[in-house]
């Protein structure tokens, strides 16, 4: 004999039926969203990371180097300064014929520096080394001088005339008691016909590490 299913009991089962399928359905749609997220999470990251690795291979700025000329240790000080606030190397001008206290007495007439000034031939300061190991590396150098009679010491004027700046960066920069930096850094640049020539800066005996630091920061090199 055949049982007999009551409507009720009918739409009992429909519905468990209908409520499994929709279960499936929606638990199919969830894993493809999941798979779907995880897929654009992983594009995502991959694009990141690629991105990431082509910013750390791109080239970063040269070195920096100062070449200073110290006649009395100012322009020196001024030098060490810039180049611990840039990370930058060194290299002293050295005359191969040092200056004494008696040659740079500018108001003696007879005084060595005095004897230079009024002749220019006797500029021409042979000085103990114009290399600089790596030269071709620096992308900016600082230049820095005591200003002598309104234009840069001329042992500074020799390093610039047997190196070629080409492709360089310069700055300038000089100290002086009163005199400004004047035309001391065009006319190194007209000596050395290369290279780009920034306007540079004078400092005295006074000025503080923090002057210095600031000026340097504003060149943003």
């Amino acid at each position: 004999m055949k049982n007999k299913i009551s409507r009720r009991q009918f739409l009992q089962v429909a519905g468990a039926s209908a409520a499994a399928l929709l279960l499936a359905s929606c638990s199919g749609n969830s894993a493809s969203s999941v798979s779907s997220s995880s897929v654009a999470s992983s594009e995502a990251a991959s694009s990141a990371a690629a991105s990431s690795e082509a910013t750390s291979t791109v080239t970063t700025t040269g070195k920096t180097l100062v070449v200073y000329f110290s006649a009395t240790g100012t322009t020196q000080g001024v030098a060490q300064t810039i180049a611990d606030t840039v990370g930058a190397d060194l290299f002293e001008v050295v005359p191969s014929d040092p200056y004494t206290s008696d040659d740079l007495n500018w108001t003696n007439n007879d005084s060595r520096v005095s004897r230079e000034h009024n002749d220019e031939g006797l500029r021409a300061v042979a000085l103990e080394n114009t290399d600089v190991d790596g030269w071709d590396d620096y992308d900016t150098v600082f230049i820095g001088y005591p200003i002598w009679w309104g234009i840069a010491a001329w042992p500074m004027s020799s390093f610039v005339a047997a190196n070629d700046f080409s492709g360089k960066n310069v700055v300038p920069f000089c100290t002086s008691l009163s005199s400004g930096i004047g035309q001391s850094g065009k006319l190194l640049a007209e000596l050395a016909d290369a290279g780009t020539w920034l306007d540079g800066q004078r400092f005295s005996h006074s000025s503080s590490e923090a002057d210095i630091a600031s000026w340097v920061n504003s060149l943003n090199l």
